[in-house]
């Protein structure tokens, strides 16, 4: 036998053997991709809900929630699950919430006294319903958003720039979280507001800042002014209260004075009364010298009755002090005689 037979014999050993190792290289590779689709199917067959989310189970393009937690199985290639996030969620409007910065299309309004205003909010929501918020619409967070910028502008348009400032925060904010919660519901978007507050509200520029800084100064002084006058008010108060009782009670004494004194006079007068009833011309001229007495109380009196008409003549500058005793004996004398005779 030559050295090319034995060649030759011995390619042909070879070529019988190679067929064996394609045939288990073949039963690898299935195995290999029945693994693999096995394992494929095994993990689209279930598919885990953790706390704070809800999935969509989509059968034939029919959508239902899921709210349970924990793992479910679905049917793989049929059925498609779609998670949403249940947990509150916001984003800011006027402002960006990385740098800070001011959005000013966003931020910038206008007061119902037409003066421009700076204000920044916050919007928190939660996702109430998986099924209309992945199907009712294609970008619910951007309809929220420009509901809100909407019902911010319109309740900001009807307040003053010092309520918006300052005391009409709370006021706005519960108008503004109304009126966007009623939009919201209309459009039925799935998406349930928590709530909506106002971060910051300033003047747009430096100058009206200053001006408004300015403003509320005197704000503030005048509330200083009102306080420290109420303060003495509360102060004085009290004194003037207790004078004003005592002018009252010091009139009441007085009062209860000048009535028991009218009722004396009241009295003493119809006492008199009876007396003139029973004695007219007696009464009458008693009275006449009792009057005199009173309103010519230091000047001495003669009352001459000789000629038949009664005098009074203030003689004192024309007798001495020692005739002036003995000419009013005489002239009472002369009057009881005349009474008499009367």
């Amino acid at each position: 036998m030559t050295e090319f037979d034995e060649m030759s014999k011995r390619s042909s050993r070879k070529r019988v053997k190679m067929p064996k190792a394609g045939k288990h290289a073949k039963k690898i590779g299935v195995i290999v991709a029945g693994a693999a689709v096995i394992g494929v199917l095994a993990t689209d067959c279930t598919y885990q809900i953790q706390e704070q989310e809800q999935a969509v189970l989509t059968t034939f393009g029919v959508p239902k929630a899921v709210p349970e937690t924990g793992l479910h199985f679905k049917i793989p290639f049929i059925q498609k699950v779609d998670k949403v996030n249940t947990t509150i969620q916001g984003f800011p409007i006027g402002y960006l919430e990385t740098t800070n910065d001011t959005v000013e299309h966003e931020g910038i309004m206008i007061t119902s006294d037409y003066n421009f205003i700076d204000v920044d909010f916050f919007v928190e929501y939660r996702i109430d319903d998986p099924v209309k918020y992945l199907y009712t619409s294609q970008e619910p967070e951007s309809i929220l958003k420009n509901i809100s910028q909407s019902c911010i502008r319109t309740v900001i348009a009807s307040y003053s720039v010092d309520d918006v400032l300052t005391t009409g925060k709370s006021e706005i904010q519960s108008k503004i979280k109304e009126m966007i919660m009623k939009k919201i519901e209309e459009q039925d978007i799935g998406i349930q507001l928590v709530n909506i507050t106002i971060q910051d509200s300033e003047p747009p520029t430096q100058d009206v800042m200053r001006a408004f800084k300015a403003v509320e100064t005197a704000k503030q002084g005048k509330e200083t002014a009102l306080n420290n006058a109420n303060k003495y008010r509360n102060e004085k108060l009290p004194e003037a209260e207790a004078k004003a009782d005592q002018i009252i009670q010091d009139a009441e004494a007085e009062k209860q004075v000048r009535i028991n004194e009218a009722e004396a006079e009241v009295a003493r007068f119809n006492a008199m009364y009876e007396e003139y009833i029973k004695n007219p011309a007696v009464t009458k001229q008693r009275m006449f010298y009792e009057t005199m007495e009173d309103v010519l109380p230091e000047m001495k009196i003669i009352v001459d009755n000789g000629s038949g008409i009664q005098k009074v003549l203030p003689i004192e500058s024309f007798v001495d002090t020692s005739g002036s005793n003995e000419n009013m004996d005489a002239a009472g004398s002369e009057e009881t005689e005349s009474s008499s005779e009367s």
